[in-house]
């Protein structure tokens, strides 16, 4: 099952939070896609609400970049899309973004908090990875290729 992987699945792979963090990088490590809109994001995360200066938050997209064979461009289409399902399923037109890009590249899984556990789009369910009950956080063994220092920090 393809994962897409919201921008806050990202930001808590960096975060100080142990247990989020170990949690984020365990699903991520299982591999997926992401979208140009979830770097945007990330980006934004961390020099707004983080304060990161840039050449760190460049390093840490750079990280992300490297995690990812598949990052998903924006396009009219993407936004089209997103625009009925915006309307359709009563979401912003931001989780609606990430919405249309998953299901443009196959995915049947979106991990994200942001949006109802269990709910479905189409053939997308959307599935919280930091809940307790959550299968794909079960047994977690985070591999190596998702941090780049001990800690967690890039």
């Amino acid at each position: 099952m393809t994962a897409f992987f919201d921008t806050n699945i990202l930001i808590y792979a960096f975060a100080n939070d142990e247990a989020k963090r170990r949690r984020a990088q365990h699903v991520l490590a299982a591999g997926g896609v992401i979208s140009v809109q979830v770097l945007n994001e990330f980006a934004n995360v961390l020099h707004k609400n983080q304060r990161q200066e840039w050449p760190r938050i460049e390093a840490a997209v750079a990280v992300i970049e490297r995690w990812f064979a598949s990052i998903r461009p924006l396009t009219l289409d993407t936004h089209r899309a997103a625009r009925t399902i915006a309307r359709d399923h009563g979401l912003s037109l931001y989780d609606a973004l990430i919405v249309s890009s998953a299901l443009e590249a196959g995915c049947e899984m979106l991990l994200t908090e942001d949006m109802n556990h269990g709910d479905a789009i189409e053939r997308l369910t959307i599935r919280n990875p930091f809940r307790d009950d959550e299968p794909c956080t079960r047994n977690a063994s985070v591999r190596s290729r998702f941090l780049t220092r001990s800690d967690g920090r890039f």
